[in-house]
């Protein structure tokens, strides 16, 4: 039974992988099922035992990219007990990642666009707000009433910064110009 277990795993793990790579490439409306089918070299039956349709095959992909994006962040914050220092790194972290085709191609082009921008922002607060407002409350320069107010400012700001990272003719270039801007933005915000 694990061993049954275990293939249907890797089975899901390799379609995400040939997904996320051919979203990447094609983008979501580039990309068909048969593409995919071609390149997995698997099954139909075996795609949609794992996914009822193309929407929830674009849904795993994106979780993944968002777990690649929040270990990033993780590492980026590690050893850093500052509060705004992490936060700082946290989401300087989050603009170079937006130099990576996947990100940009994956969460910042085809996301908005796929789930709608209201659920793809949901999806973005629920794995990211939360995280600010703490950093944000435990810094302590923020009014506890403002904290609320400021970790969307925060959200709001790198999210924006990101979109014009994703849809830059260089984007090399513009996420380094979009790291010294998101910097600048959270030393002026967390000025002592």
């Amino acid at each position: 039974m694990n061993k049954k277990i275990d293939r249907g795993q890797a089975t899901r793990e390799h379609l995400v992988a040939v997904a996320t790579g051919l979203f990447t490439e094609h983008g979501y409306d580039g990309t068909s099922i048969d593409a995919v089918l071609r390149a997995a070299e698997v099954s139909r039956g075996a795609l949609y035992h794992h996914f009822p349709g193309k929407d929830a095959l674009f849904a795993a992909v994106l979780d993944a990219v968002y777990d690649r994006v929040e270990a990033d962040g993780a590492r980026a914050v590690e050893g850093v007990t500052e509060p705004a220092a992490a936060l700082r790194a946290a989401c300087l972290a989050w603009i170079r990642s937006t130099a990576d085709p996947v990100v940009r191609q994956v969460m910042l082009i085809d996301a908005p666009a796929v789930l709608g921008w209201q659920r793809w922002r949901e999806g973005d607060e629920a794995r990211t707000l939360g995280k600010i407002k703490a950093a944000l409350r435990r810094d302590g320069r923020i009014p506890a009433a403002r904290v609320d107010l400021f970790a969307h400012v925060v959200l709001a700001g790198m999210n924006e910064i990101a979109m014009l990272v994703a849809r830059a003719g260089d984007p090399a270039s513009a996420a380094a110009e979009g790291e010294a801007a998101a910097g600048d933005l959270l030393d002026r915000l967390l000025r002592a």
